[in-house]
């Protein structure tokens, strides 16, 4: 958030300068590490993208040409799906398709 909407913010939920401060930080790439998660919800996700991860990549440049999926214009959603043997966990993302440039 910028400096003017982070004070909006906080002078409409209270918030001490503190956690005002807080919501003008950016979110950082990379928040687990560099080292493979241990945590086993989290090494799932690790391991879809070692695993899918270019195939996915060839799938969206093959549809959409050469470029990435936005991780700031994206939204995520999560479901819970039934499923005779079990619930299922359906993760949607939703991310803006951002072209490659040419200089």
């Amino acid at each position: 958030m910028s400096k003017e909407e982070a004070s909006a913010c906080g002078a409409l939920l209270g918030l001490a300068a503190e956690e005002v401060a807080l919501l003008q930080v950016p979110p950082s790439k990379g928040s687990i590490g560099a080292a493979v998660p241990t945590d086993p919800l989290l090494y799932r996700f690790h391991e879809v993208t070692q695993v899918y991860g270019t195939t996915l990549k060839e799938l969206i440049h093959e549809e959409f040409g050469d470029g990435i999926m936005s991780a700031i214009d994206f939204e995520m959603t999560v479901e819970r799906v039934p499923d005779p043997k079990g619930d299922r966990v359906k993760v949607t993302m939703n991310g803006k398709f951002l072209a490659y440039r040419k200089w």
